[in-house]
């Protein structure tokens, strides 16, 4: 992790766990050395930064940011951020090549396979059509023959009511079974596990207390 990195984890710190009460839950889950993909669902821009307190400081979290972002103004902080560019609407293959070699030199990619923030017109869009959530996240933990471990978190679409962030870690997916399947098949089968550990993590933060789910006294 660069200095850059140390100083904005530590400015931001205290507001995360006085203003929002942060709490993250499996940290145990985390490989503690090695390259690897965390997957998650996607609330807000501001997930990327939620989901790497728990590593903070001793790993940094890399990701995807739409090309478009990387503008003369923001694309310094996007890459001193960790993040690096990537074309929408098709396969960039060199974004595609680039998170393989990240995650293949020991680092910690963070993929969001939903595609679009939740709250976003594109994403509400896709769900009206039915249409299945990316693939990329496995593909790339195939190819780098690297862990995929899942994520969820709630609590980033409210920020501006300072109500409280969760996030919550599984253990990495197995891939048993795939053996024989092409790399297609095997990336579509790992996806469907991924999205159903995504949803239980979900609903396990959604049903503390406080989040909804039943009181405790």
């Amino acid at each position: 992790m660069d200095a850059w990195q140390r100083v904005m984890g530590a400015l931001l710190w205290g507001p995360m766990k006085s203003l929002y009460r942060l709490q993250a839950e499996g940290v145990e889950n985390l490989p503690a050395e090695g390259g690897y993909v965390l997957a998650s669902n996607h609330l807000s821009n501001f997930d990327p930064w939620v989901l790497a307190y728990p590593l903070w400081p001793r790993r940094r979290l890399r990701s995807m940011a739409k090309s478009e972002l990387f503008n003369p103004v923001l694309s310094p902080l996007l890459r001193a951020s960790g993040a690096f560019p990537v074309r929408r609407g098709g396969m960039d293959r060199e974004a595609y090549r680039t998170a393989v070699e990240i995650v293949r030199s020991g680092e910690v990619l963070l993929v969001f396979p939903e595609g679009a923030r939740r709250g976003k017109g594109r994403w509400k869009r896709k769900r009206r059509r039915q249409q299945q959530v990316q693939s990329g996240a496995a593909r790339i933990a195939f190819s780098a023959g690297r862990p995929l471990v899942p994520a969820a978190l709630i609590g980033t679409d409210r920020l501006t009511r300072l109500g409280p962030v969760r996030v919550a870690f599984g253990p990495p997916l197995a891939a048993d079974g795939l053996a024989g399947r092409s790399r297609h098949q095997a990336a579509g089968a790992l996806t469907e596990r991924l999205m159903a550990e995504i949803r239980e993590l979900e609903a396990g933060l959604r049903a503390q207390p406080g989040e909804g789910g039943p009181q405790t006294r």
